[in-house]
């Protein structure tokens, strides 16, 4: 996966917050000139995030983004957990979790897990993806806000802020498409996108196993892309907001996987 249009050759070393571009996008909005469409924003976020952010920031319309990624992730992963394979895939993913943190699941815990997962409908499950997204956002937008705004002094609105996450969620959203079909076809629920992909040969419960399991390649381009839009918003270098962003996600990474490990006995 590669970043393309816009920003296909920017590398965290070298990517610098491109000013002139960003300050001419919201002055002409600021003349009346149109902004981009809601699709136009999409596809934008992916091709060319440094113009697509520039143009949220100028006009951070939020209601139309945030149905569209809520649309998208939970029409995907209702339809998914609906069919039987999902089900069973559910069923043995959450086992393999509770196993993981070092529970033992009796056949009582297993049938009552059983029970509830296949008698469940895909109410639920979508009205609690439809609620905690737009939660989850705020809280990422909030921190973003404290820290830029709060901390060094940044004069951005929390809307703009927000906006910026709700579209980076566009990435997210095409992780969603792409990971369940191949959770179908591979008849796992192991993620396609993790670096644990490429070192099939580690063992499941140890702690490099879980750390390269714990790191998405979706996840590391969603970082990039956010901290390109930040870096728009704030008039700031993307570089070492990327790093930054990177630091946080490594630190992350590594209590999961240590948390994983302890819990298993590793």
């Amino acid at each position: 996966m590669q970043l393309t249009g816009e920003t296909a050759n920017i590398h965290p070393e070298t990517a610098v917050y491109d000013g002139d571009m960003t300050e001419t996008v919201v002055a002409a909005q600021a003349a009346g000139s149109p902004s981009k469409s809601l699709l136009a924003r999409a596809v934008g976020v992916i091709l060319s995030p440094k113009e697509t952010y520039a143009d949220v920031a100028a006009g951070p319309r939020i209601l139309g983004a945030l149905g569209a990624v809520v649309i998208i992730v939970v029409a995907v992963s209702t339809t998914f957990s609906s069919t039987r394979l999902g089900k069973d895939l559910t069923l043995e993913q959450t086992i393999r979790v509770m196993e993981g943190l070092g529970l033992q699941v009796s056949d009582q815990m297993y049938s009552q897990l059983e029970s509830r997962i296949m008698n469940q409908g895909p109410i639920l499950p979508a009205v609690g993806t439809a609620v905690g997204l737009p939660i989850v956002a705020a809280i990422c937008a909030g921190i973003l806000f404290a820290v830029f705004t709060a901390l060094l002094g940044g004069d951005a609105k929390f809307k703009q802020v927000y906006a910026i996450v709700i579209y980076s969620g566009f990435l997210l959203a095409l992780q969603t498409l792409f990971i369940y079909p191949m959770f179908y076809l591979k008849e796992s629920m192991a993620s396609p996108t993790s670096l644990a992909v490429f070192l099939p040969f580690l063992d499941e419960s140890s702690f490099v196993a879980r750390l390269v399991g714990a790191i998405d390649l979706f996840r590391l381009w969603w970082i990039v892309n956010l901290s390109i839009g930040i870096g728009v918003l704030y008039k700031k270098r993307t570089s070492p907001i990327v790093w930054s962003m990177l630091a946080v996600y490594a630190v992350i990474a590594l209590i999961i996987a240590a948390a994983g490990a302890a819990f298993s006995g590793a």
